[in-house]
């Protein structure tokens, strides 16, 4: 689990090293990362049940495509604002989540999660400029904020689809991001120029960041409770802020870094459950 969400969390870094579209390394990561999922079933003995597949196919192929865009927001929005605000704004699909909820799955919205809203929102204004007199990040946020909403979607979405075992539901997710965004790759592609480097940081996005490290996240969440999946999710934007102020010397500063305790503070509250024992004499 720790190995997949560093990895993750590494993600940025490749991106902002390639001389390539979003759209083109959104598809390309999707299909990359279907097809060996698909190998690695194969190589498992591991038959697709095609019967749950097809009673949620609509839903798959749907949540696939907001994979798909989720990811071309999120590489738009590491370039318009940097790595460690990107990742942050990401990070606000726990709370959007939580605030959907009470809509999509009937369940309540308590004092928390208000609280945790709030805070959220908070963080976004000072992560966003608006504070310091401009805007100079607010592409970059709206961007992050958008792959966030479009990630809630798929979280959501997949609540539905508890009969589709997991690699089969990747597979066809990955597979349909990688279709659903070719048209557009391949309308704001422009002029591409693939080189040894661009070709190789695509592969490992693909290979490494996709196939590698899902396959790793399916495998641990199977040993571990659902509590310690939350925790250890917040390795990928702490990997992420601090691997980007080594390499790119990207560093928080003054307003963004309050932004980002309030946003990664509040994501990680809305989603550990606080339990109080007490006792009486």
């Amino acid at each position: 689990m720790i190995t997949s969400m560093v990895i993750f969390g590494t993600i940025g870094i490749f991106v902002e090293l390639m001389a390539l579209p979003s759209g083109i390394i959104a598809c390309a990561r999707g299909l990359t990362g279907a097809l060996i999922i698909c190998g690695v079933m194969a190589l498992k003995g591991h038959k697709p049940d095609f019967s749950n597949i097809r009673s949620k196919l609509i839903l798959l192929l749907v949540s696939g495509a907001a994979i798909g865009f989720n990811w071309i927001l999120l590489f738009e929005a590491y370039r318009h604002t940097g790595i460690p605000v990107a990742t942050v704004c990401y990070y606000t699909a726990p709370i959007i989540v939580t605030v959907l909820s009470p809509l999509v799955l009937k369940e309540n919205l308590g004092v928390k999660q208000i609280v945790c809203v709030f805070l959220a929102l908070c963080g976004i204004v000072a992560v966003s400029g608006v504070l310091q007199g401009g805007a100079s990040k607010l592409t970059g946020v709206l961007c992050g904020l958008g792959a966030a909403t479009l990630y809630a979607s798929v979280i959501l979405m997949n609540k539905f689809m508890g009969a589709v075992p997991a690699y089969e539901k990747t597979a066809i997710q990955l597979g349909a991001a990688s279709v659903t965004v070719l048209p557009y790759a391949l309308i704001t592609a422009g002029e591409i120029s693939f080189n040894i480097k661009s070709v190789a940081l695509l592969l490992v996005v693909g290979v490494v960041h996709t196939g590698f490290a899902y396959m790793l996240y399916f495998e641990s969440i199977k040993k571990l409770k659902s509590q310690t999946v939350a925790v250890l999710s917040y390795i990928d934007p702490a990997a992420a802020i601090i691997l980007s102020a080594l390499i790119f010397l990207q560093l928080p500063t003054g307003y963004e870094l309050v932004g980002v305790v309030l946003i990664l503070g509040a994501a990680f509250l809305s989603e550990i459950k606080i339990s109080a024992k007490i006792k009486r004499r």
